[in-house]
């Protein structure tokens, strides 16, 4: 009996001890965000002004138009899960000037978003897209969208013969 009880006993202290850990989710997840944060503010601020009206095709965005969908998306995902609706204004904008700041805008909003994350908000629920998701699925689709939007802009930097962030020698 007494060795039972030495079993549960100890069970339950590393249970608890366990359960004491921080998950490593909200960290990795600010973590990804800001790598490609990264890259999309130094991109945008890269390409000259006179190429944000440059289009990779005829059929797709102009360049500039790319940087604003990145930060209106970004106002949309990041401000469900904030539990507010603010909705971008970037697409109504045309000059390099005037994209970047919309664009760091929308960083510096997403920014509170990522750093509301901890193991209890992780898992809350949020509507977005007519689907329900845990917060950190959200901001984690705003980080893939984010890197999609990202390879893309990569291509067109490509095209006018500049070097992606993510490529330059460090």
């Amino acid at each position: 009996m007494k060795l039972v009880v030495i079993i549960a006993a100890s069970l339950t202290v590393g249970t608890l001890g366990v359960l004491a850990q921080t998950l490593p989710y909200p960290t990795e997840a600010k973590a990804a965000y800001g790598r490609v944060k990264n890259f999309l503010l130094t991109a945008a601020n890269k390409m000259p002004d006179e190429n944000y009206g440059f289009k990779a095709s005829p059929d797709v965005r102009p360049f500039g138009q790319l940087i604003a969908h990145v930060a209106d998306s970004q106002w949309t995902i990041c401000s469900i899960v904030k539990g507010e609706q603010k909705p971008g204004d970037a697409a109504s904008k045309s000059s390099k000037a005037d994209l970047v700041a919309a664009l760091k805008a929308s960083f510096d909003y997403c920014d509170s978003a990522y750093d509301s994350l901890n193991d209890a908000t992780i898992v809350q629920k949020v509507m977005l897209f007519q689907r329900e998701f845990s917060k950190l699925s959200a901001l984690s689709l705003n980080t893939s969208h984010d890197n999609e939007m990202y390879g893309t802009i990569s291509v067109y930097m490509r095209l006018k013969g500049l070097v992606p962030p993510s490529s330059e020698k460090h």
